[in-house]
């Protein structure tokens, strides 16, 4: 079993930034992969970003390049997400998940293993 728990999440306005991180523990060397979602109430749960454990790898969405950085630390078992010029649009929740297949994260959603409880990112105008 792999635990996974987000946090940095809050209130912040249009323009900010903000980090938001997730540490995972348990049978960890069992998911190569790690990578952020987002849903909004009603929405379908999406990819953001995903990125190996080594950093190899990173996947972004098309409407976050340029705003949204994923990284990690390997010795902490933490994966980051950095988000740059917050919009309102941004405002959702933000899910980290685990998988072995980077693949899974990308096009899979349904078969990915482990997520997190999620962290709200609220962005005022």
């Amino acid at each position: 079993q792999v635990q996974l728990v987000e946090s940095g999440g809050g209130v912040v306005q249009a323009g900010g930034s903000l980090r938001l991180s997730c540490a995972a523990s348990g049978r960890t060397l069992s998911m190569n992969y790690m990578g952020w979602f987002r849903q909004a109430p009603g929405e379908e749960r999406e990819i953001v970003a995903a990125v190996g454990w080594s950093g190899s790898g990173a996947y972004y969405t098309d409407s976050v390049k340029g705003r949204f950085t994923i990284s990690t630390d390997n010795a902490k078992k933490t994966v980051y997400l950095q988000i740059d010029r917050l919009k309102p649009e941004d405002t959702t929740a933000y899910y980290c998940a685990a998988d072995r297949l980077l693949s899974d994260l990308i096009r899979r959603r349904w078969a990915v293993k482990y997520w997190g409880q999620g962290t709200q990112v609220t962005v005022s105008s």
